[in-house]
């Protein structure tokens, strides 16, 4: 068995192949040095952290003692389907008779002139962690493109650390895409309170080198003059391997409910494949979350061990900022409607569809006031509940009775 990325759904692969009793050879190639390592806290506790060190998943003793054979810094460049081989790069040659494609996916470009400055950072490995840290120092002028979960992370990591922060997104707020207005606006008070200035509505047309730093260039003419830029307008999944060999390619390598590509001996798992869900009418989506790498990467190896159960977790992510915490479970695309419940510290919204089947929640506040209804919320989710709206908004029912009822 060979896993082709060694991020957070390539390692849970080759350790469950283990798991479930898998007994050949499984080889891990990974493109960077370390060993498996998480990488939603690059954003969060490497921020505020002096470790040297990623924050391993596996670490070398681990998977020797799983004997998963680990090839750190291999790229791999093309796989022969008929002979079922995979070509590195150093030219080594891995015969293989299941495949795993999780090769994650790289930081969206920001498609404007002076983009790739030195002074113009993105944030996806451990590396562009400890560059970005080493920038955050008291007084650094830090000018953050991109109001999503990752901007809006570091944004809260350097105020932290005393810098001067500026964030700038194009759409009218933040956080546009998979929370309720109300939410966002809650974060953004957040970032207010901690001296972020906050811009929304303004596009980018450039940036420029400037002596020791460097010109954000807004397309009203506006120049925001920064120590650095990061860049955190979301992630383009990596398929150059599935394209390379002749696999479909779809918002990242297409695979079916079973996360299998048109090739019965190939699969592909976490951010940087596309899947039918069965939750939303079985459309084709692209998920960039850590549990999703997760669960995926347990159920690929389960499939490539000749199961054939189908993919149909519910979709979760979640943000830690200053002292709160942001939890989304589910889709809201297909909501028309939104209740909100108070919980007096937090905030719950509950989004519906139009035939009163609960679709996606959201909560924001003390991690321990929302987690365990984003829990339960997910659970109804799952079974397609449509919950009394009134008993939704009210903080007296307890989820726990509308997920019996």
């Amino acid at each position: 068995m060979v896993v082709v990325g060694a991020g957070e759904a390539g390692a849970r692969a080759a350790s469950a192949l283990r798991e479930r009793g898998y007994d050949g050879l499984v080889t891990l190639v990974g493109d960077e040095p370390h060993a498996p390592y998480e990488r939603p806290p690059l954003s969060k506790a490497v921020m505020a952290s002096d470790d040297e060190a990623p924050p391993v998943i596996l670490d070398e003793g681990k998977l020797a003692a799983q004997r998963i054979a680990h090839l750190a810094g291999a790229r791999a460049t093309h796989i022969d389907r008929d002979a079922r081989v995979l070509h590195l790069a150093d030219g080594r040659d891995l015969p293989y008779a299941k495949l795993l494609i999780a090769t994650g996916a790289g930081p969206r470009r920001l498609p404007v002139p002076g983009a790739d400055g030195p002074h113009v950072l993105t944030l996806r490995t451990f590396a562009d962690a400890l560059a970005l840290r080493a920038r955050l120092v008291p007084g650094c002028r830090l000018t953050v493109v991109g109001g999503g979960f990752i901007g809006l992370e570091v944004a809260a990591a350097a105020a932290a650390r005393d810098c001067a922060v500026t964030l700038v997104e194009a759409a009218p707020r933040i956080l546009m895409r998979g929370v309720p207005t109300a939410v966002a606006d809650r974060v953004a008070r957040r970032h207010l309170a901690a001296g972020v200035d906050l811009r929304t509505g303004f596009g980018i047309a450039g940036l420029e080198a400037r002596p020791n730093g460097v010109a954000l260039l807004l397309v009203d003419g506006t120049q925001i003059l920064s120590d650095a830029v990061v860049v955190g307008i979301g992630a383009v999944p990596e398929t150059r391997l599935a394209e390379a060999s002749g696999l479909a390619v779809e918002n990242g390598v297409r695979v079916n409910a079973q996360l299998r590509t048109e090739d019965p001996n190939i699969f592909a798992a976490g951010d940087c494949c596309s899947f039918p869900h069965p939750l939303y009418g079985g459309r084709r989506i692209r998920l960039e979350a850590w549990r999703n790498a997760q669960n995926q990467g347990a159920l690929a190896a389960a499939n490539m061990l000749g199961g054939s159960e189908a993919y149909a977790a519910v979709p979760w992510f979640w943000s830690d900022q200053y002292d709160e915490t942001l939890q989304v479970a589910g889709l809201s695309d297909e909501a028309v409607d939104t209740i909100e419940r108070d919980l007096g510290a937090g905030r719950l919204f509950f989004c519906l569809a139009a035939d009163g089947r609960l679709v996606a929640a959201s909560g924001v506040g003390p991690n321990g006031v929302i987690a365990r209804d984003i829990r339960l919320a997910e659970m109804m989710i799952a079974r397609r509940a449509c919950p009394d709206r009134v008993a939704l908004a009210s903080p007296s029912v307890k989820l726990k009775a509308l997920l019996a009822a």
